[in-house]
């Protein structure tokens, strides 16, 4: 197969206009993260399963004639955990591309292991050993090595001759449009929005603070959010999340306290100081039913384990007869979840819901009974209903 470097705006227009009428394409991209907020976008891969061509986003700086193509909503847009390439769309163009398909995702629901690399993938389905020697490589170190080439070349390669495949598996098995939400999921642009008003929750530690220390830690951390999305700088360059739970936990009185007993330089808090002090006092004074709230870990009784162990045998059920991996479907945290009402829950949309989760809900009901018989445990439905 071709492989064309891209790097001029001339042939750009060229290899975009030779890919128009294509099926799909086969997608990925290079990027370094490191040193800022945004991911530095150093290369993008893509096949059409005749060609492939490798952009370099560092020579050509008009990429219209690429995001036209790729934007097209015929065109479907095949990659393998596709979130952080999105992600990178995203924040080029505000939006991502729709008619999205995962092979990682689809891979999921072929009985191919959850969350499967690419690597293994392809060992699986093709029997092709991937090098993974540029794993780690500088990707915007220019000119790119043979082995950087071939290595991002094969990143889209054998995408492309996955895809055929597993599209044909999944028609064959009528599970084709059981996708449809995952792949609507991964091209709503709100999957990709920052939320630094929600990003406290990933804080470690956030579940041992009170009501007005989760405050101050929401303020602080939507600010760090902020900071580093505008400096565009890794946001614990900013600030470590250690120094936000201490300011929470122990909440400096003044000005001379905070610059005196917590381990932040003379230049940070130069320029901060009075900002602290007011988003502190913020977080202080926020009435108790106006504080964030983290969910309570709920520790279950007897009965409910026992549920847990009744679904969980009901989720086995269907993994052993859909010939996929119980972990694809549902954890046991998630079956805890629906034992305490949620119902905002993976196992209850998509093809997981069709898989499972309709048996789950009619066994909680009553509706479906476990049965054990000639060495097989089956759902049945129940003889009362």
């Amino acid at each position: 197969m071709q492989v064309r470097f891209i790097d001029t705006q001339q042939s750009l227009s060229q290899i975009c206009e030779e890919f128009s009428d294509c099926e799909f394409l086969a997608l990925d991209t290079e990027f370094v993260r490191q040193t800022t907020y945004y991911p530095q976008l150093a290369l993008i891969q893509i096949c059409d399963g005749q060609q492939i061509a490798l952009i370099d986003p560092l020579a050509i700086k008009e990429l219209a004639a690429l995001m036209e193509l790729l934007y097209k909503p015929e065109i479907i847009k095949v990659f393998h955990s596709a979130r952080q390439d999105l992600e990178i769309f995203y924040y080029l163009q505000g939006s991502v591309p729709d008619n999205i398909f995962d092979t990682q995702v689809a891979s999921a629901l072929l009985g191919l292991g959850e969350q499967i690399g690419y690597a293994p993938l392809v060992k699986l389905l093709l029997n092709i050993e991937l090098d993974k020697s540029q794993t780690r490589t500088d990707w915007l170190k220019r000119p790119l090595t043979r082995k950087q080439i071939q290595y991002a070349a094969d990143d889209v390669r054998y995408l492309a001759q996955l895809y055929p495949l597993q599209k044909q598996k999944l028609e064959q098995q009528g599970r084709l449009q059981w996708l449809k939400d995952d792949f609507v999921f991964l091209s709503s642009s709100s999957t990709y929005a920052p939320a630094p008003d929600t990003i406290w929750r990933k804080i470690r530690g956030a579940n041992r603070l009170r009501k007005q220390q989760l405050a101050i830690l929401q303020k602080l951390t939507a600010w760090r959010e902020q900071q580093a999305i505008r400096q565009n700088r890794p946001r614990r360059r900013v600030l470590s999340d250690e120094s936000l739970l201490e300011l929470a936990v122990n909440p400096p009185e003044n000005k001379a306290q905070l610059q005196q007993n917590y381990k932040l330089s003379s230049g940070f808090l130069s320029h901060n100081t009075a900002t602290f002090m007011t988003l502190i006092e913020e977080g202080l004074k926020t009435p108790d039913n106006e504080c964030p709230i983290l969910a309570k870990t709920h520790k279950p009784s007897q009965n409910e384990e026992a549920l847990a162990d009744c679904l969980m045998a009901v989720i086995h059920i269907s993994a052993r007869d859909n010939q996929i991996s119980p972990r694809c479907l549902c954890t046991r945290k998630e079956l805890n979840a629906l034992i305490q009402g949620q119902r905002d829950l993976a196992i209850l949309s998509g093809w997981r819901k069709a898989l499972a989760g309709n048996d789950l809900q009619l066994f909680l009901s009553g509706e479906k009974l476990l049965s054990y018989a000639t060495g097989q445990l089956r759902l049945i439905t129940s003889q009362t209903n």
